[in-house]
């Protein structure tokens, strides 16, 4: 075997194990999730957290708030998920479970925050004896302004939670719709650590590879020039 030959053979050992590097380190899609991935009976939980994105503390908190409106004769629940089956919104989601769990408690109107954390997306969605109160409108406002705010804002999803509970709480005792928080215009911050996008579209693996490349190929074309 050529020099040459082993040369190649080495360039191509280096770029094969950048890459199963790089597969073994790049983050995995979490599975996608449908009316099917959820109990066919209403949880008994108010707080469904299958994403996993509230500590106990927070859903403690959230499952009292939650429960509260059971005087107001409203079942409501959180339910929150990674990502959505292709081509299925998180309104169509939670309409869906909305018609799987009405008539749990027939004395009670079915009301649902639903939370996706792959997009930090919103719905609220609610029986259709619960519309008259809780009008189309509010629960499209809600989802997107209310709870979008806190989303979009560091992926806080608590404050989302509360948020939307706080403003139509007010509204189902009767009082007049609070209305979406107000948007504050804020100075960007200026920080040193790289975002999201910046890692994202960082040439990481380009690197990767050239510096493997570098390291094997030196020490070869080395050892053969001074080996003539």
């Amino acid at each position: 075997m050529t020099v040459l030959q082993r040369t190649l053979r080495a360039l191509m050992a280096s770029v094969i194990s950048a890459l199963l590097l790089a597969g073994l380190v790049w983050p995995q899609q979490a599975l996608a999730a449908g009316v099917q991935d959820f109990p066919a009976e209403l949880p008994g939980n108010a707080v469904l957290d299958t994403a996993d994105l509230l500590s106990r503390a927070a859903s403690a908190e959230l499952d009292k708030r939650l429960l509260d409106l059971a005087q107001d004769h409203v079942d409501a629940r959180l339910v929150t998920l990674r990502r959505l089956d292709y081509g299925l919104s998180l309104d169509g989601l939670g309409q869906e479970l909305v018609e799987r769990w009405s008539g749990a408690d027939p004395d009670s109107a079915l009301l649902l925050l639903l939370i996706e954390s792959q997009n930090n997306s919103a719905a609220v969605v609610a029986s259709p004896d619960l519309l008259d109160q809780l009008p189309e409108a509010l629960l499209s406002s809600t989802a997107i302004s209310t709870m979008g705010l806190p989303l979009r804002e560091g992926a806080r999803y608590r404050q989302a939670g509360l948020d939307a509970l706080d403003r139509l709480e007010v509204v189902l005792q009767g009082g007049e719709d609070p209305g979406p928080p107000q948007l504050l215009e804020r100075l960007p911050i200026e920080t040193n650590i790289p975002s999201r996008e910046d890692t994202a579209s960082s040439n990481a693996l380009l690197w990767v590879v050239v510096l493997l490349v570098v390291g094997t190929l030196v020490p070869m074309i080395t050892w053969w020039v001074f080996s003539r």
